[in-house]
């Protein structure tokens, strides 16, 4: 029998939208629900109920009211679902009870109805379902499994299954008592001889996600991911389940993305436990979380292993314990203890097992992060934590967010991971020159005969710039104009103009201020030329004051290896300026070409780039919202640089080891995330390696505007 069912409830639905076996895949609502009792022992037949409901937008397509002989004024006067659900409780109660009957099974056509239509309908108006509808049978899979010569399931249709018994098609017009009908007639047919067909193929509906975890050697069959786009931040994956109510995600299947700063990307990799689901899933594209329309789209397992996939032993015991609300909890103390965490999350919110339910994240070396992860047995208590949402411990205010499995086994990742990228090997104490600052940048100083302008348009070249100075352009000093690109190599919209003095300075931000530059004002203010150097070096210049760039923030432990040496001027010649562009396979050492035909000059870091070397270790980590990340660098002597530096009489250097050519630039980046590739690095260093040539055909300048900016001013904010 049917899950020791002795009745079959034959149960069909209707939507206002698309119908068939597209019914539900434009989150239409249901408007007709038909049904009928079949009583498996005495292969008897109830009474056919036909129920309207009134669906909460008063709306019918063309096809709807084709398809079902339906208009708004039918469908006004019914009731609504949560009430019609309740009528068919009451109808079938009543019938089985006449029947001598207790139990009873959910009939369909199609999973649609049920999966598709029923379950979301019913979870976005938080409605209840009754447990009937968490259970049922396929009349199609029932008859394949009874006449398996019939043909594949998903081309069995209700007329070809009663030719193939034997019966004649139903005549009935009016749909869903013909579809009804026709079912019923089916199942009757094969209860019967000679088939004697038991129904026993019953499909469940889950009532709740089942979060766990997953190996990294799980085999994942890539035929049961979807790529979930468009998530709000906040998303959990109880959530995400909800969205895909009606389908069974594989326990632990949920897995929200992370991007490259660590913050929540608004996708996720969800695991279906077959790819039947996964294709009604697929179906699912562009339906609505809130007011959010969701993207839906096919993955591999591959992709869910490399964000959901953990081998760590401590996080798999941690995540152990099933049915748990994870909470993650960020700007800790880095000297907090587990009971003093205890004690702020307070008896209101006890965790699950006491410190055995937190896990603190560290970095390989035992460092803390200030980052935990917290275990609540339910749902009241996770809520009671949340509330301590930026109070204070210790000195610091304390984040909590709630999480999932799968983001604790990203962060560990992150964290625990060996390094993708080998450190250097120790170097020696090597004299690294610091250039003097060419004629056209003249050393830093308060006098502010520079100006500042803020909001160019994106397209605004030299000639722009020049047309918006007007009769100030003869003020402007050779080599004057500094554009501004993002790490992207893009114009970022701000750009530095040198003037003669600070009088000619001041009457251009008097003057140019908020004037009109390609339906866009800009902003123009006086500065001084420390400023703008800080500003290009990578600081900030805004109203609340001037921000260092990350090179001079103060660094956790002083510089050990490298250090800075005064160096005399020095101009280096175009080969050793323009190094090849960085090839990511090693490459035999070249002799480099001095030019001596002519010089070019460009922005050289500062001294102080070179005083705070030994950087502050910072690492990705997500959590919504997450503090901004920075990546250090600094430069270890290249070969061409070395090469000319060498050349050059110095004291200091005359006792050092010699430095030998070496093939390229050589820089190293300290503080990297572990899960760093060479494209990751070669995108960071992207608009660095651009020619002269290249550089002018990117900004548009005659050769007036030539002789106002130097072809290798890349300077990124």
């Amino acid at each position: 029998m049917a899950s020791h069912s002795d009745t079959l409830v034959v149960f069909f639905g209707a939507t206002a939208g698309a119908n068939g076996g597209k019914l539900g895949s434009d989150e239409r609502e249901i408007i007709l629900l038909v049904w009928q009792i079949v009583d498996l022992h005495e292969k008897k037949v109830g009474k056919l109920q036909r129920c309207l409901v009134k669906p909460d937008t008063l709306e019918l397509t063309d096809q709807c009211k084709e398809e079902t002989g339906l208009t708004l004024d039918d469908i006004i006067k019914a009731e609504p679902l949560d009430k019609v659900v309740q009528q068919f409780q009451q109808s079938v109660s009543s019938e089985l009870k006449c029947l001598g009957r207790n139990s009873y099974t959910l009939c369909v056509n199609s999973p649609l109805v049920i999966r598709q239509a029923l379950h979301p309908e019913a979870s976005k108006k938080n409605l209840v379902l009754p447990e009937c509808f968490f259970s049922f049978v396929d009349v199609r899979k029932e008859f394949h499994k009874c006449c398996p010569n019939a043909g594949p399931v998903q081309k069995l249709e209700l007329s070809s299954m009663l030719e193939y018994v034997g019966l004649p098609a139903v005549s009935e017009q009016l749909m869903g008592v013909r579809e009804v009908r026709s079912m019923v007639q089916l199942t009757v047919r094969i209860l019967a001889e000679p088939y004697n067909h038991k129904f026993s193929c019953v499909e469940t509906v889950k009532y709740k996600f089942d979060s766990g975890t997953c190996s990294k050697t799980e085999p994942v069959d890539s035929e049961t991911v979807i790529r979930a786009r468009g998530l709000p931040w906040q998303s959990s994956d109880q959530d995400i389940a909800r969205f895909f109510k009606g389908l069974s995600i594989a326990k632990g299947g949920v897995a929200l993305c992370l991007n490259a700063q660590g913050r929540r990307n608004g996708e996720a990799l969800v695991r279906f436990i077959n790819s039947e689901h996964r294709d009604l899933a697929l179906e699912r594209h562009k339906h609505h979380m809130g007011s959010r329309y969701i993207e839906v789209y096919k993955a591999t397992g591959e992709e869910f292993l490399k964000i959901a996939g953990g081998t760590s032993n401590e996080v798999a015991q941690f995540l152990s314990k099933e049915n748990q609300v994870i909470i993650r909890m960020r700007g800790l103390p880095f000297t907090a203890t587990p009971q003093e965490v205890l004690s702020f999350l307070g008896p209101e919110s006890p965790v699950t097992d006491g410190t055995e339910g937190l896990l603190f994240v560290k970095y390989p070396d035992g460092r803390p992060t200030g980052d935990a992860f917290v275990l609540f047995s339910c749902e009241e208590y996770a809520q009671n934590a949340l509330k301590k949402h930026k109070q204070i411990l210790g000195k610091r205010y304390i984040e909590l967010f709630r999480s999932t499995a799968a983001e604790v086994q990203q962060v560990l990742n992150r964290y625990m991971s060996t390094p993708l990228i080998s450190t250097l090997p120790p170097s020696p104490i090597v004299p690294v020159p610091v250039l003097a600052t060419p004629p056209f940048l003249p050393a830093a100083s308060s006098t502010r005969d520079c100006v500042r302008l803020r909001g160019l348009p994106y397209t605004a070249g030299i000639e722009d710039i020049l047309e918006f100075m007007g009769e100030h352009t003869v003020d402007i000093k050779p080599h004057g104009v500094h554009m501004v690109l993002n790490q992207q190599g893009r114009p970022s919209g701000d750009a530095f103009i040198q003037m003669k003095s600070s009088d000619k300075a001041f009457m251009v931000a008097q003057k140019c201020h908020k004037k009109t530059m390609k339906d866009r004002y800009v902003e123009v203010f006086q500065c001084s030329t420390e400023e703008m150097s800080i500003v290009l070096m990578g600081g900030t210049l805004n109203r609340s004051g001037l921000s260092p760039p990350p090179c001079k923030l103060p660094c956790l432990s002083p510089p050990t290896a490298y250090a800075a040496f005064p160096t005399p001027p020095a101009i280096l010649s175009e080969a050793a300026l323009y190094q090849p562009p960085l090839l990511a396979a090693p490459r035999p050492p070249q002799t480099t070409a001095h030019s001596t035909a002519h010089t070019l000059a460009y922005y050289p870091p500062h001294p102080h780039l070179y005083m705070n070397m030994n950087m502050n270790y910072t690492a990705y980590y997500p959590s919504p919202p997450v503090s901004p990340s920075t990546v250090s660098y600094f430069a270890a002597p290249p070969g061409a640089v070395a090469a000319a530096v060498a050349a050059q009489p110095h004291p200091a250097a005359a006792t050092a080891s010699p430095v030998l050519p070496q093939p390229g630039a050589l820089v190293r980046m300290q503080g990297l995330p572990y899960n760093t590739g060479v494209k990751d690095i070669l995108s960071f260093f992207q608009g660095y390696q651009y020619a002269p040539d290249e550089y002018s055909g990117m900004v548009q300048m005659s050769e007036q505007a030539r002789s106002l900016i130097q072809p290798k001013e890349w300077l990124c904010l």
